[in-house]
Order: C-alpha cells, then sequence, then structure tokens
C-alpha cells in the first residue's frame, strides 16, 4: 500500500475509533502521523505483526488496514483494559473489535512479552512494531531484555518515539517537560505518566545491537500537527504539583525539579507548544 492510498483512508480508520467521539480533530492528526509512518514501511498485505504497546489501537488500526484482510495483528500492551482516560483500552479495543477491522486484530491487554507464559515460535511474524511507547518503559532494560525477547519472533522490526534533539527554540517546553518527568522517575518516585524513561536516538541504536538487533535506517519524522508537546507540558506541571511525588526524591534532586518546572512555565505557552519531531528506525 502507497503512502497516498494510507494517507487517504486516515479520516475513516479516526472516525472508527473510540476516542474520536471525544476530540474528533484531535484523533485524526494522531491517526494521520501513524499513517504516514506505516506507508512508509514495508509492511505488505497479508503480513503479520506483532505490536508492542500498543495502548488504545491508535497505530493498531493503522497497521490493520495495511495487512488487508488476510493479515493480522497481534497488539499487546501490558496495561489493563481499564486503563486510560476518558476512553480506556478496552473501550477503544471494543470498537475496533465490533468494525470492519476487528478480524484482523488479536488484541492481548496485561500480557507482559517478558513473562515465560508468553511464547511464540521462530518467525511466527514478518515485522513487530513499537510506536511512541518506548518511553513507558520502566529502565532501558527492561526495554532492551524487550527487544532481545521478540528478536526471534519477527524479521523486521519498526520503531518510532520522539526525538530529544530540538530543532527549533519552539520545541524546548516539550524537551523540558520530558527531562522534567524522566528525572522525577529516574530519582525514584514513579507514575503512570506517559515519560517514565526518556532516551536519544542514539541510545536506541545502542539498545538495539545490545538486543542482536541490526539497524537498516534511521530518519526523522514530522510532528507539525500533533499535540502531544502540550499534553506534556500539562502532564509535568501536574507531577510537580502533586506533593506526594516530590516529596519522595532526595532533597537536592526536589530542588533542581522546582526549578526546572520554574522555567517550564516561564517559557511554554497555554496552548501551541510545538512538538518535539520523532525518528523512525527500521532494523533486521
Amino acid at each position: 500500500m502507497n503512502h497516498s492510498d494510507l494517507r487517504a483512508k486516515a479520516p475513516s480508520l479516526a472516525d472508527g475509533m473510540a476516542a474520536a467521539d471525544h476530540s474528533p480533530d484531535v484523533q485524526l492528526s494522531q491517526t494521520r502521523h501513524r499513517a504516514a509512518l506505516v506507508a512508509s514501511w514495508h509492511i505488505e498485505p497479508g503480513s503479520t505483526v506483532l505490536e508492542l504497546g500498543c495502548g488504545q489501537g491508535d497505530m493498531t488500526a493503522v497497521l490493520a488496514e495495511a495487512v488487508g484482510p488476510k493479515g493480522r495483528v497481534v497488539a499487546i500492551d501490558v496495561a489493563e483494559p481499564s486503563y486510560g482516560a476518558p476512553v480506556t483500552l478496552g473501550e477503544s479495543a471494543a470498537r475496533l473489535a465490533s468494525g470492519p477491522l476487528g478480524p484482523r486484530i488479536d488484541f492481548r491487554f496485561g500480557t507482559d512479552v517478558l513473562a515465560s507464559s508468553v511464547d511464540f515460535s521462530e518467525s511466527t511474524f514478518d515485522h513487530v512494531v513499537l510506536a511512541h511507547c518506548s518511553w513507558y518503559f520502566t529502565s532501558l532494560g527492561e526495554l532492551r531484555d524487550t527487544l532481545a525477547r521478540v528478536r526471534p519472533w519477527a524479521r523486521r522490526l519498526w520503531f518510532t518515539e520522539w526525538d530529544l534533539t530540538p530543532a527549533s527554540d519552539d520545541q524546548l517546553a516539550h524537551l523540558l517537560a520530558v527531562l522534567i518527568q524522566g528525572q522525577v522517575e529516574a530519582a525514584g518516585s514513579h507514575g503512570q505518566g506517559n515519560v517514565r524513561t526518556p532516551f536519544s536516538r542514539e541510545g536506541l541504536l545502542r539498545l538495539l545491537s545490545e538486543a542482536g538487533w541490526t539497524a537498516d535506517g534511521s530518519r526523522s519524522v514530522d510532528t507539525e500537527e500533533l499535540q502531544d508537546g502540550d499534553w506534556e507540558v500539562a502532564a509535568c506541571l501536574d507531577l510537580v504539583e502533586r506533593e506526594e511525588r516530590l516529596a519522595a526524591l532526595p532533597e537536592p534532586v526536589r530542588q533542581l525539579v522546582l526549578s526546572q518546572a520554574d522555567v517550564l512555565r516561564a517559557i511554554a505557552k497555554p496552548r501551541g507548544n510545538r512538538a518535539l519531531a520523532a525518528y523512525s528506525v527500521t532494523a533486521r
């Protein structure tokens, strides 16, 4: 499927998502981003895909469209179906399952691929996908072990994440919000936010090698229409208002976080904070 075909189907795919009932414009921009990613990958109709960190299924829906009626997407997430707001993972999956893409998707929530009970035969899948989910991992070690675990199961890896290197000053608020959240987590005050273990593109390339993958290439991905800059600024400022989270930090770290939060308030806009760019890496 070429880029224009999949992009053209983004509106209908977005309409099929439960979150579109609450924020249709946001859902459309998120779906367009993922459609552009998948259209640039070599996922042929009839392919089998393992998606890790599927969340509410934004990428799952696009992958299911790409593989066609003879393909299959196994969408795994460690979170339980009750996780998420204003739409839970389970509610979003149920909407997809009841639509035309449903027969192509196998959702598996509350599933940790590092558990011994989870296993697949060698080369069960043509592709394994991790899209905007790797910062949710509790540590780089856990991510490395996961990448190593799935290595025998799939022939190709498609990976995308936010790029920590800003391209312009108006991305600094998103960057600072990410780094503050990462520092809080690294210092031992753990939560359920989107950002737990942020790392650079170069860090990912090193990790792939350690996990037995050979990277074929890396490219930047435009995120101009995405709202994640605003979301992470809001999440970060909410985090520093939670006394129980900051109280768990060593005092020097707490003071550092508070000072950085002051800087974030000074540079962030009420709305329209430009998101960092993303990057896409392919490996075999």
